[in-house]
């Protein structure tokens, strides 16, 4: 079993699946509502361990009602939660989320003790993220937080992957990506980052040509229905989506991510790892909700035996 440190946010998700998304000033009646546990970095924790990992998750929880759900869940999934701080002054997390008859979605997120997270709270975990075989970040927390983090990993030689997601509003620091083994935009991220807009596959290879000149050595941009695109500064492989019918792609991007750093950990190629992911992705949009969607190993590998 491999230790995968995971740094980030928690949430908790508030969804209502609806015939269509509402536009401004919309009211959308008929909707099914459902709570869930989610954040960026939960749902990837959870992804990770579901899949085998031994995952540590850093982070700060509210104290309140929420928080003490967040970690309850977590621990269920065999999560080590001993570095998740609880915030007195800020409210845990919360996301409003709103899902269409084809399981597209929009969000809206409270982030509330996510933001919170400092140099204290990785310092409490550092001997941890200098132990891991893979560190695995978001944005939803500060980008100090993540930077800092990444420095303490490089400098043990540990793998870091980034997911900077949600996209950032600010160009990510040169002295961030100089310490990430492997970043995971998806279109629109790849976009912001990189300047190029993500229109096709000629652009994306642009795009991650222009985001490894950057100083990050492995880039995968992931391309939803077109599958990802993984390229390592000498070649590119495009990797295949599986087709399946979907419900609710709310956390398709956190499973691939945790499932990919759980294969890194392992050892496998980068493009191997993103097939895998790949795979875990598909089956959790075939379900509803975000950590509840995230597939085992066992059943990835059933799907390839009966799919692939």
């Amino acid at each position: 079993m491999k230790n995968i440190v995971v740094i980030g946010s928690s949430n908790t998700d508030m969804v209502v699946k609806a015939p269509h998304l509402p536009a401004a000033g919309e009211t959308v009646l008929g909707g099914r509502f459902m709570m869930n546990a989610g954040g960026k970095g939960a749902n990837q924790a959870v992804a990770a361990a579901r899949y085998g990992g031994r995952v540590v998750f850093v982070g700060r929880v509210g104290e309140d009602m929420f928080g003490r759900q967040t970690l309850a869940a977590m621990r269920e999934d065999g999560i080590d939660t001993s570095y998740v701080a609880v915030d007195s002054e800020n409210a845990s997390g919360v996301a409003l989320i709103s899902v269409n008859a084809e399981g597209e979605n929009s969000i809206v997120v409270a982030s509330g003790a996510n933001m919170a997270l400092g140099r204290a709270d990785i310092d409490r975990a550092a001997e941890e993220i200098r132990a891991a075989d893979v560190v695995l970040m978001q944005l939803e927390v500060p980008v100090a937080a993540v930077e800092y983090a990444a420095e303490i990993a490089a400098e043990a030689g540990v793998p870091v992957i980034l997911n900077p997601a949600p996209a950032p509003a600010k160009p990510l620091p040169a002295s961030l990506l100089s310490h990430v083994d492997t970043i995971t935009p998806n279109r629109s991220e790849a976009a912001r980052i990189s300047g190029v807009e993500v229109t096709d596959m000629a652009a994306a290879r642009r795009a991650a040509e222009a985001i490894h000149a950057m100083g990050v050595r492995n880039v995968v941009i992931t391309l939803g229905g077109d599958g990802s695109l993984v390229y390592d500064g000498t070649r590119f492989e495009h990797v295949e989506a599986v087709r399946v019918e979907a419900v609710d792609t709310t956390a398709a991007g956190d499973t691939f991510n945790g499932v990919l750093a759980c294969c890194m950990a392992e050892g496998r190629s980068l493009v191997e790892a993103a097939r895998e992911a790949s795979v875990a992705a598909a089956i959790s949009v075939t379900r509803m909700g975000a950590q509840t969607a995230a597939p085992t190993r066992a059943e990835v590998e059933a799907f390839y035996r009966e799919r692939i």
